[in-house]
């Protein structure tokens, strides 16, 4: 399994050093950037973070190359920064991701008037291959559910709950994770078995639940959060052992470890969950614009991956049983 801190730890190692070198403008220019991002465009921490680090790391490439101020910037410094990152052996898809990053920073710099011009109007990114994502079967996911039910029974701990519960909760609704966390005890409407989610950009959805994950949820709340519940749990529905809102890295671990416990199950995360669910949604014959609404997806193209899921799966079935396949 890939170590989930390789790549935050390989970026930081890329990106201090390249804070401490960038000069004063430049540093100044970022600053500014930032501040849209956060205030203007509402973005979450982690997605300001990862373009802070992306044009952070031009910035410095193009300042190496002579550009010490965007007056200065053309599209071949872009460029050569891309091929830099090829060379080095980085993936496609994170040329690809760095290359959007370079078009959104030198339009806003265009647009409020720091920069004459557009260097990346024209730059094109590396065409990727899409993966399909990893997924379970039915039979896993109840294998899996079955498994967490069995051992939190056997134990009555209240993290065993717990996590039975969140398993439940992931596999049901197709939430994130970082919305799993995020969710307070206001969100839950009981009588519509319904969730209030908070999603990328501060949009909320209602997200409908089904009732083996809200009797896990009533399990949880009534004999495990009321037993490590403490002033500093909040309104937090899921708290970890010490009573404060429960982190996401606990709740990857959770995921981890109940999969581990399926023989011939893929290893994945809460996101692994979230493919399970869109999956066996369309499957099942749902339309894709409801998957799309309850996965809070802006764009149906996003949601379309799931589709090619189930596909792949009928296409693995025909070739398997059909004997002139």
């Amino acid at each position: 399994m890939t170590d989930p801190g390789a790549p935050e730890a390989e970026a930081t190692a890329e990106v201090e050093p390249a804070q401490e070198a960038l000069n004063a403008a430049y540093a100044s220019l970022i600053e500014d950037y930032v501040r849209h991002l956060t205030v203007e465009r509402n973005l979450s921490s982690h997605t300001v973070r990862a373009y802070r680090n992306d044009i952070t790391v031009l910035l410095l490439h193009v300042q190496r190359l002579g550009q010490v101020s965007l007056e200065q910037v053309d599209l071949i410094g872009v460029r050569s920064w891309l091929a830099n990152q090829q060379t080095r052996g980085q993936a496609r898809s994170t040329v690809q991701r760095r290359a959007a990053a370079a078009r959104v920073f030198f339009t806003w710099a265009h647009e409020t008037g720091r920069a004459p011009s557009n260097a990346a109007a024209t730059l094109r990114s590396p065409k990727t291959v899409r993966k399909l994502p990893a997924t379970l079967d039915r039979a896993e996911a109840q294998r899996m559910l079955a498994r967490a039910v069995a051992w939190s029974e056997e134990t009555g701990e209240p993290a065993r709950l717990r996590d039975v519960a969140i398993l439940e909760m992931l596999y049901a609704t197709g939430i994130r994770v970082s919305e799993l966390c995020s969710l307070d005890l206001t969100d839950l409407d009981r009588d519509r078995r319904v969730l209030r989610v908070i999603g990328k950009g501060d949009k909320q959805r209602t997200v409908p639940m089904g009732q083996p994950a809200w009797t896990a949820l009533e399990i949880w709340l009534e004999r495990g959060r009321t037993l490590r519940a403490t002033p500093e749990s909040g309104a937090a529905v899921f708290i970890g052992d010490r009573g404060r809102r429960i982190d996401q890295r606990v709740v990857r671990r959770v995921v981890h470890r109940a999969l581990s416990l399926v023989e011939g199950a893929p290893d994945l995360g809460p996101h692994g969950l979230r493919h399970a669910m869109a999956t066996h949604l369309l499957e099942g014959g749902a339309d894709l614009r409801s998957v799309q609404e309850m996965l809070g997806h802006a764009s149906l193209a996003t949601t379309q991956i799931y589709t090619h899921v189930s596909n792949e799966r009928i296409r693995r079935a025909y070739q398997q049983a059909h004997p002139r396949a």
